[in-house]
């Protein structure tokens, strides 16, 4: 967060558009991909030099060019030179602190998304959350991503167009862009369903009492949450601006497959929302156990100490030092005060039985 604070900093009374990495590295080296293809046509080629891609800029074809690693900003600038995307573009493309969003350019649309993933390492009691920003610029007859790591998160797409899958090859380059939207909300399927599993497991821990004096799971559950639900929650805005009919780029046979991502969208926004309240509740939960452990603690002491202040008044009777007392010189006296605590001490039992105190 500090690296990345600082990162963000350098931008600070710079001219709009200028080309400043800002975030983590997360990939070695910048790695470029190309697909083109049309209904019968079909070409691909992997980690290939951004000067490549030019060549494919004016052909009547679809072409789909997905760079991975956004840390070095002259890949990015040659491609927004070579294919005309306005400078904003570019620096929000590099800026991966953006919230989802569409823009609207004269040449181009330009979307930002959250990708989202699940890591899995025993060493953590909560699996962590991987956000990484997915920029998607669509133009008369290209679709460029741009991705922070070298994850595989559009291979299915990759996998649809190779293999004449659906209607992908049939449909133009704005049903490609709406192929990759796609691919990254049904992901967030696959991360609200280990986060359902999560709160299942702390939620049967809870009740079963198995969550003691670290909260930690608990408090990094809801942080995971409050994550997911911020990548989401714009996504419903920006699919419904790109179903408007002012946006020249998208066909009318498009906007249909939006719409249905549209109200995927919504659903995965009652779902976040539900999970929102079920951690919230879990941690009410988990306060609320920690309260009647303490509850039941006082109880105890509270039955031991009633108990005890009857006794402790007649020893201290006995105790006191007078010369006169009758019961001293008695010879049953001694087990008569035994036999005096014992039943005190009974009697407080029985009551406190049949009151259900104990």
């Amino acid at each position: 967060m500090l690296n990345f604070s600082r990162r963000r900093m350098e931008t600070v009374g710079l001219p709009p558009g200028s080309l400043i990495h800002v975030g983590e590295k997360r990939i070695e080296r910048t790695t470029i991909s190309l697909v083109d293809y049309d209904e019968i046509h079909f070409e691909t080629h992997e980690d290939i030099p951004v000067e490549e891609t030019f060549v494919f800029r004016d052909r009547e074809n679809t072409t789909w060019i997905h760079i991975q690693g956004i840390h070095d900003p002259s890949v990015v600038e040659k491609i927004g030179t070579h294919y005309h995307i306005h400078p904003l573009v570019l620096e929000d493309v590099l800026n991966t602190d953006q919230r989802p969003k569409i823009d609207r350019y004269e040449k181009c649309l330009y979307v930002v998304m959250k990708s989202i993933r699940s890591r899995h390492e025993s060493t953590e009691e909560v699996a962590s959350i991987i956000v990484e920003q997915v920029s998607i610029i669509l133009g008369p007859n290209f679709v460029i991503s741009f991705q922070e790591s070298g994850a595989p998160i559009f291979e299915p797409v990759k996998k649809r167009i190779l293999n004449r899958m659906g209607r992908i090859r049939k449909l133009g380059n704005d049903y490609l862009a709406y192929a990759l939207m796609d691919t990254i909300v049904d992901d967030y399927f696959l991360v609200l369903d280990d986060l359902e599993d999560e709160i299942e497991k702390n939620e049967e821990d809870l009740i079963l009492d198995r969550v003691r004096d670290n909260p930690y799971g608990l408090y990094q559950l809801k942080r995971q949450v409050l994550y997911v639900r911020k990548a989401i929650y714009p996504v419903r805005d920006l699919v419904l601006r790109f179903q408007k009919p002012d946006i020249a780029l998208v066909s009318e046979s498009t906007i249909v497959y939006v719409r249905d991502l549209y109200d995927h969208v919504i659903q995965l926004i009652d779902i976040v929302e539900t999970f929102r309240e079920m951690s919230t509740n879990l941690l009410g939960l988990y306060h609320t156990s920690i309260s009647n452990r303490m509850n039941e603690v006082m109880k105890v002491l509270t039955i031991i100490s009633t108990t005890f202040i009857p006794l402790s008044f007649i020893t201290g009777l006995y105790g006191m030092n007078f010369r006169y007392m009758p019961e001293l010189e008695w010879r049953w006296g001694y087990p008569m005060v035994w036999g005096i605590i014992l039943a005190v001490a009974l009697t407080l039992l029985v009551f406190f039985k049949r009151k259900k105190w104990l």
